[in-house]
């Protein structure tokens, strides 16, 4: 397990962390698809963490799923970007078939060790999928990983005895799993702005 500082301390930004948005995507507006979704300033949140990584000139990696099969089929308009972040500058795209950026091409990896960087903030859709196992596995790998919940958002989903599990209760089982277990610091995502001094 990575240790981080308590929660309560300042964040302390480096200079070229990485904001890893991921599967920002317009298949996700499918409601009859995927049900009922928390957060719905999630896209707001993230396009405004985007526009404080382009002013201070912090890098992002851009992750798009390629979901065929879904809603974000690749050639289909639900694999495009939503508008929040279409227009966004990135420094790498990675493109995957598995819920985590770790898993991509080209190498999420790769491309933040050549680049020195060491700490990443994890972003999109969904909160407990695909943004929390990218989170849990930058843990796992050494990176120092801020997860803004607020600028993530995910569905309501069934388990396997059919009880459907609300979309905010699966939001914060993710949070208290990352913060309990020490995968990574669960921020909100006014802090994260104040520190990036944009």
């Amino acid at each position: 397990m990575t240790n981080h500082s308590a929660d309560t301390d300042p964040i302390l930004l480096a200079d070229n962390a990485a904001l890893v948005v991921i599967d920002v995507q317009q298949g996700f507006d499918d409601s009859d698809f995927w049900g009922e979704r928390d957060n719905p300033d999630a896209e707001k949140n993230i396009a405004a963490l985007l526009d404080a990584w382009q002013a201070t000139g912090r890098p992002v990696a851009m992750v798009q799923h390629r979901g065929n099969g879904s809603p974000l089929g690749v050639g289909t308009p639900g694999y495009e970007l939503k508008p929040e972040v279409a227009q966004a500058r990135w420094d790498v795209h990675i493109t995957k078939t598995v819920n985590s950026a770790f898993y991509g091409t080209p190498d999420l990896k790769e491309w933040l060790d050549e680049h020195g960087i060491r700490q990443i903030v994890t972003v999109g859709i969904m909160t407990n999928v695909c943004v929390e196992t990218t989170a849990r596995m930058g843990g796992n790998l050494g990176y120092d990983v801020l997860y803004p919940v607020d600028a993530t958002h995910t569905f309501a989903m069934a388990g396997p005895d059919g009880v459907v599990i609300p979309a905010t209760d699966l939001s914060r089982a993710t949070v208290a799993s990352l913060h309990h277990n020490r995968f990574a610091r669960v921020v909100g995502t006014a802090d994260l702005l104040a520190a990036s001094g944009a």
